[in-house]
């Protein structure tokens, strides 16, 4: 390979490998027990694991010491509810605009009109628990930290954290050694990140093979209403609803923001994990985007754990199409009960694989709509769960520009910059390390 070819291409060529060869053996090879065994439950789960691993191994150190970090640098706790209470605001004014254009597009389109319900697999779906909002605003206090760490409980990490570092500014003068430690280390699993960063083709390669080789691309066929409506809205968001937010509150680049954070999109898409994703997209944030590390440090992780924009859309879309299949009318107050419901359950669900599918259960509930309906999207649920995480980061990352454009804590040169911070390859040192 060219040395001249940066991370992003390297990234898009070894996913499109993936999807072609995932997708061949699939067509060609799926009785075949030692195609199956050895490489596809072999050698491309180990490997696709393993990277998952080492994301997830950066998300709890890395959000730490950056929120440190941030808190610290942002200096003034007023300033740090500012930023908050902005980007809480923000973020919820995407969801509730996202199943809006989902509930929109579906009710014109009319997916699962005419759907012959008897023709499908017969798959049984047992709708999981989902928390009362009582208890998830009870469990955003954590009543053991240690154990919020060990289980990568990010809301809880984030509220102990964040309180940490306001009392590393409360005591002032005692508290800057801490302070100046963590930005150390911040920097230090900013280039482990780097590292990781340089067996991201091969990771991608591993997951979507791996994806494409179990699901196919035949498994679309009968639900190709669904998906598409899913797939053109969560489009439309993150090139449309994204965008205009974008030019109109942050006053940049649409078009300079998607062509630097496409790498990011490309990582979310074969990770399905918003958390896993944290370390790449607080990266390209802050060094590709120019946004100041004590924003980025901030907003990211927040948005990562909030902000589900392309769930709300899978379950907007969802409800009209199960809605129709079944031939239950919702009408307008269903409608609205759905977008609330979706807007308020965001706020409380992890950024962690089929999550979605817990919080379509509380809707659907809520509405009187069939749980079992949940089981004819099943099938395709892995794939748009790709989709809509990588719509999820481009949210984060979106809002946390905008949040940084208001507080002024933003390089527009670095911005404006189409090379700014591109990933390149790592070099250990050889021999002693020379002074600066």
């Amino acid at each position: 390979m060219s040395t001249k070819m940066n991370m992003t291409t390297k990234i898009l060529i070894w996913m499109a490998a993936g999807l072609v060869l995932g997708s061949l053996l699939n067509a060609l090879m799926s009785e075949v027990a030692f195609v199956q065994d050895y490489l596809v439950n072999g050698l491309f789960h180990v490997v696709g694991a393993i990277f998952i691993s080492l994301l997830k191994m950066l998300v709890v150190p890395l959000v730490t010491f950056s929120l440190i970090t941030g808190v610290c640098g942002i200096g003034d706790v007023n300033k740090l509810g500012r930023v908050g209470i902005k980007a809480f605001g923000l973020f919820i004014l995407t969801t509730a605009l996202a199943i809006t254009l989902a509930i929109t597009v579906a009710s014109i389109v009319g997916p699962g009109e005419g759907f012959d319900i008897t023709k499908t697999t017969d798959v049984e779906f047992t709708a999981p628990e989902g928390p009362p909002l009582t208890q998830v605003i009870i469990d955003l206090v954590p009543s053991n930290p240690v154990a919020a760490y060990a289980e990568g409980n990010m809301l809880q990490i984030i509220f102990f954290t964040i309180l940490f570092a306001i009392c590393i500014l409360i005591i002032g003068k005692p508290g800057e050694s801490i302070a100046r430690g963590a930005e150390q280390l911040n920097l230090v699993m900013m280039q482990v990140v780097n590292v990781v960063m340089q067996l991201a083709p091969y990771g991608v390669f591993a997951l979507m093979a791996k994806t494409f080789a179990l699901q196919g691309l035949g498994l679309i066929l009968p639900m190709i209403s669904y998906f598409a409506v899913v797939a053109i809205v969560l489009l439309l968001h993150a090139t449309g609803t994204l965008m205009i937010l974008l030019k109109l509150l942050g006053k940049v680049s649409p078009l300079m923001f998607l062509k630097k954070f496409r790498a990011v999109q490309v990582f979310a898409f074969s990770t399905s994990s918003s958390n896993a994703t944290i370390p790449v997209t607080l990266v390209a944030t802050e060094k590709r985007l120019g946004v100041d590390s004590s924003t980025a440090s901030f907003v990211v992780p927040f948005g990562a754990t909030i902000n589900m924009d392309g769930t709300a859309i899978m379950q907007g879309v969802a409800t009209v199409f199960i809605a129709n299949v079944y031939g239950i009318d919702l009408g307008l107050t269903g409608y609205l009960t759905v977008i609330g419901m979706a807007v308020l359950a965001s706020i409380g669900t992890a950024g962690v694989p089929g999550v979605g599918l817990i919080m379509l259960a509380m809707v659907f509930n809520q509405v009187g709509l069939p749980i079992e309906g949940i089981a004819l999207i099943m099938g395709v649920d892995r794939l748009l769960d790709m989709m809509r995480t990588a719509v999820n980061v481009t949210g984060d990352s979106a809002i946390t520009t905008i949040v940084a454009r208001s507080e002024n804590s933003i390089d527009m040169k670095i911005y404006n910059d189409p090379n700014a911070g591109i990933i390149e390859e790592v070099h250990l040192p050889h021999g002693p390390a020379k002074k600066a």
